[in-house]
C-alpha cells in the first residue's frame, strides 16, 4: 500500500532575512554598488601591501603626470605618490566615517530609545535637547570641538558624530511610539518583562530596519564631513585622507587639476556606493516598498 501525498502543501517559510536579501539582490543598482564599495574597502585593507610607497615620501617631480615615469596617478606639489596617498587615505576616511556613524547611532538610539519609551516630561525634554543640537551649524560645532580638544582621529570621530545624531533619533523615537503599543509588546508587559527588557529585547529588535537604513546613509554623511574638516586643515599632519589631499593641493588646482580631482573622485564614488547601498537596503528592509 503505497502513501498519498496530499495535494496541498503549504509553502516553506522563509526567513525575514532571506526575503530582504531577495529583495535587495534585484535591485541592480545596489547591487553595483556593494561590488564597487566592497572593492574599495579591500584596497583600502591590503592595498598598503600590495602597494607599499609612504604617502609622505618624495619620490620624484612636482606634478607628473599620471601615468608618466611609472607612477599611476602622478605626484603632487611635493612629489609624493598620489596612489599611495589615494589608498592609504581610504583607510582614514572610510575608518572616521564608520566610527563617527557607529557614535552617531549610538547616542542617537538611546536618546530616541528613551524619549519613546517613557514619554512625558522624558520625551519633551530629550526632545528638546535634539532640537538644540539640530538647529547648530553642524560643521562649526564640530569645527570648534576640534579646535578646543585638537585634531587627533578619535576627537574628529567623536566630533562628527556628536552633531550629526539628531536624524536617529527622532527616527528611533517614532519607531518606539509606534512599536510599543502593538499587542505583543502589552502581553510582554503583563508577564512581567522589566522595561530594559522591553526597550531592547522585546521593541528595539523590530525598530532596527529604518535605524540600519540611517546607518548606512550617515557612514557616507561621515565621510564627507571628515572630507570637509580636513580640507579646512582641521585633521591630524601625521595621516593621510582623502580631503586632506585636496585641501593641501587645491591651490594648485589650475596647473594640476588631477591632484584635486582623483581623491575628489574617490569620495563622490565611496559616498554615492553608500547612498545606493542604503536606498537597497531601504526597499528591501520596507516592507510596504516590497510590492514596487
Amino acid at each position: 500500500m503505497s502513501l498519498i501525498e496530499p495535494e496541498n502543501t503549504l509553502p516553506e517559510a522563509r526567513s525575514p532575512f532571506s526575503e530582504a536579501w531577495e529583495m535587495f539582490r534585484g535591485n541592480t543598482a545596489a547591487m553595483l554598488a556593494l561590488f564597487v564599495l566592497s572593492l574599495i574597502i579591500l584596497c583600502a585593507i591590503f592595498g598598503p601591501y600590495i602597494y607599499p610607497t609612504d604617502p609622505f615620501d618624495m619620490v620624484w617631480a612636482p606634478f607628473s603626470p599620471p601615468g608618466v615615469d611609472g607612477f599611476w596617478l602622478g605626484t603632487d606639489y611635493l612629489g609624493r605618490d598620489l596612489m599611495a596617498a589615494l589608498i592609504h587615505g581610504a583607510r582614514v576616511s572610510i575608518v572616521i566615517g564608520v566610527a563617527a556613524a557607529a557614535v552617531s547611532i549610538f547616542i542617537g538610539v538611546t536618546v530616541g530609545a528613551l524619549a519613546g519609551f517613557y514619554k512625558g516630561w522624558v520625551e519633551e525634554l530629550l526632545m528638546r535637547i535634539t532640537e538644540f543640537f539640530q538647529v547648530l551649524p553642524t560643521l562649526l560645532f564640530s569645527m570648534v570641538i576640534v579646535a578646543l580638544f585638537g585634531a587627533s582621529l578619535p576627537m574628529i570621530t567623536f566630533a562628527i558624530g556628536v552633531v550629526s545624531w539628531t536624524a536617529v533619533a527622532r527616527i528611533t523615537r517614532s519607531e518606539f511610539l509606534r512599536i510599543r503599543e502593538l499587542e505583543y509588546v502589552t502581553a510582554s508587559r503583563a508577564s512581567g518583562a522589566t522595561n530594559a527588557k522591553l526597550m531592547f529585547r522585546v521593541i528595539l529588535p523590530n525598530a532596527l530596519p529604518p535605524i540600519i537604513v540611517q546607518a548606512a546613509l550617515m557612514v557616507g554623511s561621515a565621510i564627507l564631513f571628515e572630507a570637509g574638516l580636513s580640507f579646512l586643515g582641521l585633521t591630524d599632519p601625521n595621516v593621510v585622507s582623502w580631503g586632506q589631499v585636496i585641501g593641501s593641493n587645491r591651490q594648485y588646482i589650475l596647473d594640476a587639476s588631477y591632484t584635486v580631482t582623483i581623491p575628489g573622485v574617490a569620495i563622490f564614488v565611496t559616498v554615492l556606493c553608500i547612498s545606493l547601498v542604503g536606498d537597497g537596503l531601504n526597499d528591501a528592509l520596507n516592507p510596504k516598498l516590497r510590492s514596487r
